[in-house]
């Protein structure tokens, strides 16, 4: 099968189309043909060798999530999940490629009224939204920023924070994506790559400043969006697409009574498989919608890495090997 393989720690250009053999299912997996693999930002940064978890062995085929149909299966699977279409995890790696092996178990079969590449889209992005989303306990009325509001978490963050009758202010870089940002329900869009921007959110919220800031991008962003919070507001800290984490003063988060959500445990893998599923589910009545930005073959995954590094991408990027049956 072809694949991306990477050899080396790197630029987007260690990501290279090899070939290499097919994978076989051993007991408790099934092997998907994969139609779509999904993309995240993490991915670039174990790329490039600055990942959060350190450098994992080398060489390896990244990606973490995918989307198609079962063609296999290993011992002790039910043969009968031959055929049936399903997103799942891989353990961690192996989905840029045209087959991809998973742990039955964290196979999910995509409801009927779910096209393939939303679901995909929703895999990882869907999943951590809803985790955040259920954690911050959103009330009516309460003035909410999310940040990379443009993109796969932040998007759908906008939609659930809006759908819980908050007023929502999405933020992102570039004035391109307000109108994105709007279409999904938020009732103002600022772009933090104006010096102004934090009075902006000022006027968005009538001066009474921000009851919720959801910081997916950390750095100077996070810490000013931090700033912005109204005494006794709230952070849910859970990314650094910056680069570099929020800077949280503890002694003025006490002295204005700022609580800070974060992702302290990670959820198990049945409480991942339950989100995974509610996220399609809400996709499948139509209240949850996942942005995809653009759809790259295989050999373009340096290309994908390089756009989402830029920050010149909107929503969810994914791959799409050729050679297998989209749907």
């Amino acid at each position: 099968m072809r694949a991306v393989v990477m050899e080396e720690f790197g630029g987007p250009e260690v990501l290279r189309i090899r070939q290499v053999d097919d994978p076989v299912p051993g007991p408790g997996q099934v092997l998907v043909a994969v139609a779509y693999a999904s993309i995240t930002f993490v991915e670039t940064q174990v790329r490039s060798g600055a990942g959060p978890f350190g450098r994992p062995a080398l060489p390896r085929i990244p990606g973490n999530g995918v989307g198609g149909r079962i063609v296999a299966v290993g011992a002790d699977v039910d043969p009968a999940l031959t055929g049936t279409v399903v997103v799942t995890t891989t353990g961690g790696e192996g989905g840029y490629a045209e087959l991809a092996l998973a742990r039955a178990r964290d196979a999910v079969p995509v409801p009927p009224g779910v096209e393939l590449k939303d679901a995909v889209a929703l895999l990882a992005d869907g999943r951590t939204a809803l985790l955040l989303y259920r954690q911050a306990e959103i009330k009516p009325s309460q003035r909410v920023l999310v940040e990379a509001a443009g993109g796969g978490v932040g998007s759908l963050l906008v939609q659930l924070a809006a759908a819980a009758d908050a007023h929502v202010i999405g933020a992102a870089r570039g004035v391109g994506k307000a109108g994105l940002v709007t279409s999904l329900g938020a009732a103002a869009y600022v772009d933090y790559s104006r010096p102004d921007w934090l009075d902006r959110v000022a006027e968005a919220t009538g001066g009474a400043g921000l009851d919720l800031v959801f910081d997916g991008v950390g750095g100077r962003i996070g810490t000013e969006a931090v700033g912005a919070l109204r005494e006794g507001g709230r952070v849910s800290t859970y990314g650094m697409a910056s680069g570099a984490d929020t800077e949280l003063d503890q002694d003025e988060l006490r002295a204005r009574s700022i609580g800070v959500i974060g992702l302290t445990t990670a959820p198990d893998p049945a409480q991942t498989r339950a989100l995974i599923v509610d996220a399609l589910n809400l996709a499948a009545d139509g209240k949850l919608r996942p942005v995809i930005g653009q759809t790259l073959p295989l050999e373009a995954a340096a290309a994908a890495h390089r756009a989402i590094e830029s920050r010149t991408t909107t929503g969810k990027t994914l791959l799409v090997p050729a050679g297998h049956v989209r749907g």
